[in-house]
């Protein structure tokens, strides 16, 4: 048998195929984990039909109802200048909902890609690990502040402050995960068989910390959001009249004592999908990290 057939059919490390069924059961048997679920499910799908089932026109504004408290018309009330606060959470939460997942999602590719990088190819090792820690040394509400200045505030400001604040933590797991992964037995029996330095950084490398990764990105969405909010509420992130849950709660800080539910709703509803997230964060975590199957 030639060396590439043998590379063809060498098999890469476990892969955990039966994790997913056992995430499954796990989150059916922990009532904590399966309500957290089904509540960010519903939180989700609110925001995806949120055009079709939101009661009002999250913009039109009705001064003479301004501040109003919540009322069987309006469940959630009027903010300060007349909208209506139930429809403008149902936009908002899916304006931070798509900043959350934007900076994950990004800062978690390219954040995996140079871990594995950094592990894989071990003279760019150092470079890669200073530049991580350069970045791990501004933090993300300082990053929005700079991306702000620059390009002006809004959402894009936001996710790239996330994204750039998301990447080296996920450098960091991804290259401790790659590391593990490269002293296993099949990396090196790769290397005698002649697989080629890209098959063994993904088939090989890559497919063995996607858990890990993912592991650690459901636990950073919660974060996430927190982070993104609180630049929403600073005011770096979305700009008025646009319906995003930190600038929200913002919008109603002057208002507390007349009319607290300005802000509440919107800080209730952070706080809702930051507590779903971290707690299945958690029970994602018991199932598909590798260190607690042990």
């Amino acid at each position: 048998m030639s060396a590439e057939s043998i590379a063809v059919t060498a098999p890469a490390a476990p892969v955990g195929a039966g994790r997913s069924s056992g995430l499954v059961a796990r989150l059916v048997r922990d009532r904590i984990a399966f309500t957290a679920a089904i509540v960010l499910g519903l939180v989700v799908l609110a925001a995806l039909f949120a055009p079709w089932i939101s009661p009002y026109d999250p913009y039109y504004t009705d001064l003479s109802k301004a501040m109003q408290p919540p009322s069987a018309e309006h469940w959630f009330g009027m903010d300060n200048t007349g909208r209506d606060i139930l429809s403008r959470v149902l936009y908002g939460t899916r304006n931070t909902l798509m900043m959350g997942l934007a900076g994950v999602l990004i800062g978690g590719v390219f954040g995996g890609v140079l871990g594995i990088l950094a592990a894989f190819y071990r003279k760019l090792d150092p470079w890669i690990m200073r530049l991580v820690d350069i970045m791990l040394a501004f933090p993300a509400i300082l990053i929005g502040l700079a991306v702000a200045a620059i390009f002006g505030a809004g959402l894009t400001a936001v996710i790239v402050a996330l994204v750039v604040s998301t990447v080296p933590d996920v450098a960091r797991v991804a290259r401790g995960s790659a590391i593990g992964v490269m002293s296993q037995e099949f990396m090196e029996a790769g290397r005698a068989v002649g697989v080629s330095n890209r098959t063994l950084i993904w088939r090989y490398l890559t497919l063995n910390c996607i858990s890990t990764i993912s592991v650690f990105l459901t636990l950073r969405f919660g974060q996430v959001i927190l982070v993104g909010s609180a630049l929403g509420f600073l005011g770096m992130g979305a700009q008025p009249p646009t319906a995003e849950l930190g600038m929200m709660a913002a919008q109603g800080r002057d208002f507390l004592f007349m009319a607290p539910h300005i802000s509440t709703v919107p800080s209730l509803a952070i706080f809702v999908i930051v507590l779903a997230a971290n707690l299945l964060g958690d029970a994602v975590r018991d199932v598909l990290d590798p260190r607690l199957q042990q």
